[in-house]
């Protein structure tokens, strides 16, 4: 197994707390949740709304997994954190879906919270794996002989 990388993306959102951007072994790729603040601001006001927090966030996500040479068709699992989810769920849905699209959508779980960092109303976490790394469903039934 090889070492662990721990990564800080430059220009990324700086962390809300003592958290690296991202951590890394055998190509999969965790990426910390992202908030609704702004790069190379994180002092300013997050943004009103569960509509123009998503995007934020989802924003901010992309371009760490930019950072890593990733991108959102790299996504393989998505952890949601609403923290007023019977308002705000519906609306989060439909944003969210236009993200992905329909035959590549990752596994999800989307969970109501009492509270985020700065008040937020959504916090979005990520696991990816690098495409290179990740042998297909066929290799792995024995179907296809890897390279």
């Amino acid at each position: 197994m090889s070492a662990a990388l721990f990564h800080m993306i430059a220009g990324a959102p700086e962390p809300v707390g003592p958290f690296s951007h991202a951590t890394e072994a055998e190509g999969w790729v965790f990426i910390t949740g992202q908030m609704p603040t702004y790069p190379g601001s994180p002092e300013a006001a997050i943004p009103e709304g569960i509509a123009a927090q998503t995007h934020l966030v989802i924003d901010n996500l992309a371009q760490v997994l930019a950072g890593l040479g990733l991108d959102l068709r790299d996504v393989l699992r998505v952890g949601a954190y609403l923290t007023h989810f019977e308002e705000d769920y519906p609306v989060f849905n439909r944003l969210y879906g236009e993200y992905f699209a329909a035959g590549r959508l990752p596994a999800r779980t989307c969970i109501g919270v009492t509270a985020l960092a700065r008040g937020a109303r959504v916090e979005i976490d990520l696991i990816a794996r690098r495409p290179s790394i990740a042998p297909s469903y066929a290799q792995r039934r024995g179907q296809v002989r890897a390279p």
